[in-house]
């Protein structure tokens, strides 16, 4: 039997895109819209700890968040807007991320991969 399946490529690509273990939970996230990072992390770390399995995982960093972030973008899956805003110290820069089209088409594919592994999870 040939294992030249037709759509073998476009998977290993499309797993490609969402490899890393906070890229579902960043675009999930901004799901519901435009996101300040500090607020993106918080939340994040907030909602994994609630859910979490294994207590001694360790909690999003701002250098992963960081990368997670990047590599986002660079998937064309996120947008970043920066705004300049006074402060008592003089200027900072205050940053937001949101989902792209392509982003939100994407958390709309993995659905069913997230329902076939609630239904694979079952099984055991």
């Amino acid at each position: 039997m040939g294992s030249d399946v037709p759509y073998r490529r476009r998977v290993n690509e499309a797993v490609a895109v969402i490899r890393g273990r906070w890229t579902i939970p960043v675009l999930t996230a901004l799901a519901l819209g435009e996101v300040q990072y500090k607020e993106l992390l918080a939340h994040i770390n907030e909602e994994e700890s609630r859910a979490k399995a294994d207590p001694d995982d360790p909690p999003l960093s701002d250098r992963v968040l960081t990368d997670t972030l990047r590599r986002a973008r660079e998937h064309g899956l996120i947008e970043r807007r920066a705004e300049k805003r006074p402060s008592e110290r003089g200027r900072f820069t205050t940053t937001w991320y949101r989902l792209t089209p392509a982003g939100r088409s994407l958390l709309r594919a993995v659905r069913p991969l997230a329902d076939w592994a609630e239904q694979y999870s079952q099984r055991s």
